[in-house]
Protein backbone atom coordinates (compact mmCIF):
# COMPACT_ATOMS: atom_id res chain seq x y z
CA UNK A 1 0.00 0.00 0.00
CA UNK A 2 1.20 3.50 -0.77
CA UNK A 3 2.88 5.49 1.99
CA UNK A 4 0.98 8.77 2.06
CA UNK A 5 2.97 10.37 4.86
CA UNK A 6 4.08 13.32 2.73
CA UNK A 7 0.45 14.38 2.28
CA UNK A 8 -0.33 14.62 6.02
CA UNK A 9 -0.36 18.31 6.95
CA UNK A 10 1.33 19.63 10.08
CA UNK A 11 0.16 22.15 12.64
CA UNK A 12 2.57 24.70 14.08
CA UNK A 13 2.49 24.75 17.89
CA UNK A 14 3.00 27.78 20.12
CA UNK A 15 6.60 26.75 20.90
CA UNK A 16 7.54 26.51 17.22
CA UNK A 17 7.34 22.72 16.94
CA UNK A 18 5.18 21.07 14.26
CA UNK A 19 2.78 18.20 14.95
CA UNK A 20 1.49 15.90 12.17
CA UNK A 21 -2.27 16.38 11.91
CA UNK A 22 -3.17 12.70 11.98
CA UNK A 23 -1.93 10.42 14.75
CA UNK A 24 -1.99 6.72 15.59
CA UNK A 25 -2.92 5.96 19.19
CA UNK A 26 -2.30 2.88 21.33
CA UNK A 27 -5.00 3.66 23.89
CA UNK A 28 -8.58 2.35 24.23
CA UNK A 29 -8.64 -1.22 22.85
CA UNK A 30 -4.84 -1.49 22.95
CA UNK A 31 -4.61 -0.62 26.67
CA UNK A 32 -3.41 -3.42 28.98
CA UNK A 33 -4.01 -4.33 32.61
CA UNK A 34 -0.84 -6.36 33.06
CA UNK A 35 2.31 -4.51 32.05
CA UNK A 36 4.58 -7.51 32.68
CA UNK A 37 3.45 -9.47 29.61
CA UNK A 38 4.36 -8.28 26.12
CA UNK A 39 1.50 -8.17 23.63
CA UNK A 40 3.08 -8.83 20.23
CA UNK A 41 -0.10 -7.70 18.47
CA UNK A 42 0.52 -4.14 19.71
CA UNK A 43 4.13 -4.22 18.52
CA UNK A 44 3.00 -5.43 15.10
CA UNK A 45 0.22 -2.82 14.92
CA UNK A 46 2.66 0.01 15.66
CA UNK A 47 5.06 -1.26 12.99
CA UNK A 48 2.17 -1.51 10.52
CA UNK A 49 0.98 2.02 11.28
CA UNK A 50 4.47 3.47 10.88
CA UNK A 51 4.90 1.52 7.67
CA UNK A 52 1.72 3.08 6.29
CA UNK A 53 2.96 6.57 7.15
CA UNK A 54 1.61 7.29 10.63
CA UNK A 55 4.65 9.07 12.05
CA UNK A 56 2.67 10.73 14.87
CA UNK A 57 2.35 8.09 17.63
CA UNK A 58 0.31 8.65 20.79
CA UNK A 59 0.86 6.61 23.96
CA UNK A 60 0.51 6.97 27.74
CA UNK A 61 1.79 5.58 31.00
CA UNK A 62 -1.72 4.45 31.94
CA UNK A 63 -2.12 2.33 28.78
CA UNK A 64 0.62 0.06 30.17
CA UNK A 65 1.98 -0.63 26.69
CA UNK A 66 4.87 1.81 26.33
CA UNK A 67 7.23 -1.18 25.99
CA UNK A 68 5.28 -2.41 22.94
CA UNK A 69 5.15 1.07 21.46
CA UNK A 70 8.93 1.36 21.87
CA UNK A 71 9.56 -2.02 20.28
CA UNK A 72 7.30 -1.17 17.36
CA UNK A 73 9.17 2.08 16.82
CA UNK A 74 12.57 0.37 16.98
CA UNK A 75 11.58 -2.52 14.73
CA UNK A 76 10.02 -0.18 12.16
CA UNK A 77 13.49 0.99 11.16
CA UNK A 78 12.23 4.55 10.61
CA UNK A 79 14.67 7.25 11.68
CA UNK A 80 13.76 8.74 15.07
CA UNK A 81 13.95 12.28 13.70
CA UNK A 82 11.00 11.55 11.40
CA UNK A 83 8.69 10.48 14.23
CA UNK A 84 6.55 12.54 16.59
CA UNK A 85 6.07 10.52 19.78
CA UNK A 86 3.70 11.47 22.60
CA UNK A 87 3.29 9.92 26.02
CA UNK A 88 1.52 11.03 29.19
CA UNK A 89 2.00 10.87 32.95
CA UNK A 90 -1.06 9.34 34.59
CA UNK A 91 -1.18 11.09 37.96
CA UNK A 92 1.59 13.34 39.26
CA UNK A 93 2.13 12.79 42.99
CA UNK A 94 2.95 16.42 43.69
CA UNK A 95 6.35 15.35 45.01
CA UNK A 96 9.36 17.21 43.55
CA UNK A 97 11.07 15.20 40.84
CA UNK A 98 8.15 12.82 40.36
CA UNK A 99 7.36 13.95 36.82
CA UNK A 100 10.99 13.71 35.68
CA UNK A 101 11.45 10.24 37.17
CA UNK A 102 8.18 9.06 35.63
CA UNK A 103 9.19 10.31 32.19
CA UNK A 104 12.60 8.64 32.52
CA UNK A 105 10.82 5.34 33.24
CA UNK A 106 8.64 5.88 30.15
CA UNK A 107 11.68 6.70 28.00
CA UNK A 108 13.37 3.49 29.13
CA UNK A 109 10.32 1.45 28.05
CA UNK A 110 10.03 3.41 24.80
CA UNK A 111 13.79 2.98 24.13
CA UNK A 112 13.98 6.70 23.36
CA UNK A 113 16.14 9.59 24.56
CA UNK A 114 13.26 12.06 24.46
CA UNK A 115 9.58 12.39 23.57
CA UNK A 116 8.30 15.02 21.20
CA UNK A 117 5.30 15.75 23.43
CA UNK A 118 4.70 14.99 27.11
CA UNK A 119 1.24 15.48 28.59
CA UNK A 120 -0.33 15.44 32.04
CA UNK A 121 -3.13 12.95 31.37
CA UNK A 122 -5.82 14.72 33.41
CA UNK A 123 -6.35 17.44 36.03
CA UNK A 124 -8.57 15.34 38.27
CA UNK A 125 -5.84 14.19 40.68
CA UNK A 126 -5.19 17.81 41.76
CA UNK A 127 -6.64 18.99 45.06
CA UNK A 128 -6.02 22.69 44.42
CA UNK A 129 -4.94 25.31 41.89
CA UNK A 130 -1.51 25.19 43.53
CA UNK A 131 -1.21 21.50 42.63
CA UNK A 132 -1.85 22.29 38.98
CA UNK A 133 0.59 25.20 39.06
CA UNK A 134 3.48 23.46 40.83
CA UNK A 135 3.12 20.44 38.56
CA UNK A 136 3.22 22.65 35.50
CA UNK A 137 6.41 24.29 36.79
CA UNK A 138 7.95 20.79 36.85
CA UNK A 139 6.82 20.24 33.27
CA UNK A 140 8.56 23.48 32.28
CA UNK A 141 11.80 22.27 33.91
CA UNK A 142 11.43 18.99 32.05
CA UNK A 143 11.22 20.83 28.73
CA UNK A 144 14.38 22.75 29.62
CA UNK A 145 16.17 19.45 30.26
CA UNK A 146 15.40 18.25 26.71
CA UNK A 147 13.69 15.03 27.81
CA UNK A 148 10.44 16.40 26.36
CA UNK A 149 10.61 18.73 23.38
CA UNK A 150 7.07 20.04 23.86
CA UNK A 151 4.79 19.97 26.91
CA UNK A 152 1.04 20.02 27.29
CA UNK A 153 -2.00 18.63 29.07
CA UNK A 154 -4.98 16.35 28.43
CA UNK A 155 -8.61 16.50 29.54
CA UNK A 156 -8.11 19.96 31.06
CA UNK A 157 -11.18 22.19 31.34
CA UNK A 158 -11.12 25.99 30.98
CA UNK A 159 -10.82 26.43 34.76
CA UNK A 160 -7.86 24.04 34.91
CA UNK A 161 -6.08 25.89 32.12
CA UNK A 162 -6.84 29.24 33.77
CA UNK A 163 -5.13 28.03 36.95
CA UNK A 164 -2.04 26.89 35.03
CA UNK A 165 -1.78 30.10 32.99
CA UNK A 166 -1.76 32.28 36.11
CA UNK A 167 1.79 31.21 36.93
CA UNK A 168 3.05 29.54 33.73
CA UNK A 169 6.27 30.74 32.12
CA UNK A 170 5.52 28.48 29.14
CA UNK A 171 1.96 27.98 27.94
CA UNK A 172 0.77 24.42 27.36
CA UNK A 173 1.26 23.74 23.66
CA UNK A 174 -1.52 21.15 23.48
CA UNK A 175 -4.66 20.02 25.28
CA UNK A 176 -5.73 16.53 24.17
CA UNK A 177 -9.48 16.06 24.60
CA UNK A 178 -12.39 13.92 23.49
CA UNK A 179 -13.82 15.67 20.45
CA UNK A 180 -16.34 14.74 17.75
CA UNK A 181 -19.60 16.17 16.31
CA UNK A 182 -21.57 15.16 19.42
CA UNK A 183 -19.02 16.66 21.79
CA UNK A 184 -17.80 19.86 20.18
CA UNK A 185 -16.40 21.56 23.32
CA UNK A 186 -17.21 25.02 21.93
CA UNK A 187 -16.26 27.02 25.04
CA UNK A 188 -13.04 25.04 25.51
CA UNK A 189 -11.94 25.41 21.88
CA UNK A 190 -12.56 29.15 22.04
CA UNK A 191 -10.34 29.25 25.13
CA UNK A 192 -7.65 27.29 23.28
CA UNK A 193 -7.71 29.71 20.34
CA UNK A 194 -7.56 32.75 22.62
CA UNK A 195 -4.42 31.42 24.33
CA UNK A 196 -2.72 29.74 21.36
CA UNK A 197 -3.18 26.20 22.69
CA UNK A 198 -3.56 23.49 20.04
CA UNK A 199 -6.28 20.86 20.29
CA UNK A 200 -5.62 17.17 19.73
CA UNK A 201 -8.62 14.86 19.67
CA UNK A 202 -9.23 11.34 20.85
CA UNK A 203 -12.45 9.53 20.01
CA UNK A 204 -12.83 11.52 16.75
CA UNK A 205 -14.86 8.73 15.10
CA UNK A 206 -17.41 8.38 17.92
CA UNK A 207 -20.23 10.04 15.98
CA UNK A 208 -20.10 7.29 13.34
CA UNK A 209 -19.21 4.40 15.65
CA UNK A 210 -20.20 4.53 19.33
CA UNK A 211 -22.89 7.24 19.08
CA UNK A 212 -24.55 6.21 15.80
CA UNK A 213 -27.24 6.55 14.62
CA UNK A 214 -27.65 10.28 15.02
CA UNK A 215 -28.48 13.61 13.40
CA UNK A 216 -25.22 13.93 11.45
CA UNK A 217 -25.82 10.68 9.56
CA UNK A 218 -27.64 12.25 6.59
CA UNK A 219 -24.93 14.87 6.07
CA UNK A 220 -22.22 12.22 6.42
CA UNK A 221 -23.95 10.07 3.78
CA UNK A 222 -23.97 12.94 1.30
CA UNK A 223 -20.31 13.76 1.93
CA UNK A 224 -19.32 10.10 1.66
CA UNK A 225 -20.82 10.03 -1.85
CA UNK A 226 -19.34 13.39 -2.83
CA UNK A 227 -15.76 12.61 -1.75
CA UNK A 228 -15.84 8.80 -2.25
CA UNK A 229 -14.52 8.11 1.24
CA UNK A 230 -15.88 6.54 4.46
CA UNK A 231 -17.75 8.29 7.30
CA UNK A 232 -14.61 7.78 9.40
CA UNK A 233 -12.52 9.71 6.91
CA UNK A 234 -15.10 12.52 6.87
CA UNK A 235 -14.89 12.62 10.68
CA UNK A 236 -11.11 12.88 10.61
CA UNK A 237 -11.17 15.60 7.96
CA UNK A 238 -13.81 17.51 9.94
CA UNK A 239 -11.24 17.72 12.74
CA UNK A 240 -8.31 18.63 10.51
CA UNK A 241 -10.22 21.40 8.76
CA UNK A 242 -10.87 22.99 12.16
CA UNK A 243 -7.16 22.84 13.10
CA UNK A 244 -7.83 19.93 15.47
CA UNK A 245 -5.37 17.01 15.34
CA UNK A 246 -7.27 13.67 15.43
CA UNK A 247 -5.78 10.54 17.01
CA UNK A 248 -7.22 7.33 15.65
CA UNK A 249 -6.48 3.63 15.89
CA UNK A 250 -7.25 0.30 14.29
CA UNK A 251 -5.74 -3.16 14.02
CA UNK A 252 -6.87 -3.42 10.40
CA UNK A 253 -4.31 -2.42 7.78
CA UNK A 254 -6.86 -1.56 5.09
CA UNK A 255 -8.82 0.67 7.44
CA UNK A 256 -5.70 2.51 8.59
CA UNK A 257 -4.62 2.91 4.98
CA UNK A 258 -8.05 4.29 4.10
CA UNK A 259 -7.94 6.78 6.99
CA UNK A 260 -4.89 8.38 5.37
CA UNK A 261 -7.20 9.55 2.60
CA UNK A 262 -8.38 12.17 5.10
CA UNK A 263 -5.26 14.05 4.05
CA UNK A 264 -6.26 14.08 0.38
CA UNK A 265 -9.40 16.26 0.37
CA UNK A 266 -10.92 19.23 2.21
CA UNK A 267 -14.43 19.93 3.43
CA UNK A 268 -15.89 23.31 2.56
CA UNK A 269 -16.68 25.80 5.35
CA UNK A 270 -20.39 25.26 4.62
CA UNK A 271 -20.02 21.47 5.05
CA UNK A 272 -18.19 21.90 8.34
CA UNK A 273 -20.94 24.24 9.52
CA UNK A 274 -23.61 21.70 8.52
CA UNK A 275 -21.94 18.96 10.58
CA UNK A 276 -21.46 21.32 13.53
CA UNK A 277 -25.07 22.49 13.54
CA UNK A 278 -26.49 18.99 13.09
CA UNK A 279 -24.29 17.55 15.84
CA UNK A 280 -24.83 20.17 18.53
CA UNK A 281 -28.30 19.05 19.73
CA UNK A 282 -27.04 15.53 20.51
CA UNK A 283 -24.62 14.96 23.38
CA UNK A 284 -22.36 11.94 23.76
CA UNK A 285 -19.28 11.52 25.95
CA UNK A 286 -17.49 8.18 25.87
CA UNK A 287 -14.64 8.84 28.32
CA UNK A 288 -14.16 10.31 31.82
CA UNK A 289 -17.92 10.52 32.38
CA UNK A 290 -17.35 9.84 36.10
CA UNK A 291 -15.31 13.05 36.28
CA UNK A 292 -17.04 15.37 33.82
CA UNK A 293 -20.55 14.14 34.45
CA UNK A 294 -22.55 12.60 31.57
CA UNK A 295 -24.21 15.88 30.58
CA UNK A 296 -21.19 18.19 30.80
CA UNK A 297 -20.23 19.75 27.48
CA UNK A 298 -17.04 21.37 28.76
Amino acid sequence: MANLNLTIPSLKLNDGASIPMLGYGVGTAWGKKDESKIDQAIVDAVKMAIGLGYYHLDGAQSYKNETELGRGIKESGVDRSKLFVTTKIAEPTGQPGNIESTLKESLKKLQLDYVDLYLIHSPFWAKSEQDLQSTWAEMEALQQSGLAKTIGVSNYRPQDLEAVLKTAKVKPAVNQIEFHPYLQRIELLEFHKKHGIATTAYGPLSAVTKAAPGPVDDIMDKLVKKYAVSPGEISLRWCIDQDVVPITTSSKEQRLSDYLRAATFKLTPAEIKQINEAGQPKHYRGFWTHKFGPESRL
